[in-house]
C-alpha cells in the first residue's frame, strides 16, 4: 500500500485486504479509509464491532507508521472503542486524526461514520514507536 509516497507493506490476503479496507486520502493532519459493511457483519446483521476496531487500528497504525518514518516501526499499544449506532448496509468511512504525534508514542482519534454521515463508532488508538522494525 502506498501512502504519501511511502510503501507500507500489507501483503495481499491479510486482514485489511480481506475486510475490504481502502485508504482513500492522506495528509499529515488526517487519514481517511472506507470499508464495506457487507461481509463484516455480526449474527444480527449489523456491522461487527470488531470490524470497526480493525478498521480503526489499520488506519491509526498506518498513520503512526507514516509518522514514525521508514527506519522505525509503530506498534499498537492500546485501543478503546465506543459503538454509538449500528450500520446495516453500504460502507463506513473512518477519519483518523492525531491527538499526539511524539517521538515514542502516537495517539489517534478515529471517527467511523455511515453513508448518511452519522457517527457509528469513536476509537482512540495509541501506538508505540520503536527505533527499528521488530524481528
Amino acid at each position: 500500500m502506498n501512502v504519501a509516497g511511502r510503501e507500507i507493506e500489507v501483503p495481499d490476503g491479510q486482514l485489511p485486504d480481506r475486510m475490504g479496507i481502502e485508504i482513500i486520502d492522506w495528509t499529515p493532519e488526517r487519514m481517511v479509509a472506507t470499508m464495506p459493511v457487507a461481509g463484516n457483519l455480526q449474527p444480527y446483521g449489523l456491522l461487527h464491532g470488531g470490524a470497526s476496531c480493525v478498521l480503526a487500528e489499520t488506519l491509526g497504525s498506518v498513520a503512526a507508521a507514516v509518522h514514525a518514518g521508514p527506519e522505525r516501526a509503530a506498534l499498537g499499544l492500546e485501543l478503546s472503542a465506543t459503538h454509538h449506532r449500528a450500520a446495516r448496509s453500504g460502507s463506513v468511512t473512518a477519519v483518523c486524526t492525531p491527538l499526539h504525534a511524539g517521538n515514542t508514542i502516537a495517539t489517534y482519534e478515529v471517527v467511523i461514520s455511515d453513508e448518511e454521515g452519522r457517527r457509528v463508532c469513536t476509537v482512540r488508538l495509541t501506538c508505540l514507536i520503536r527505533g527499528a522494525p521488530p524481528g
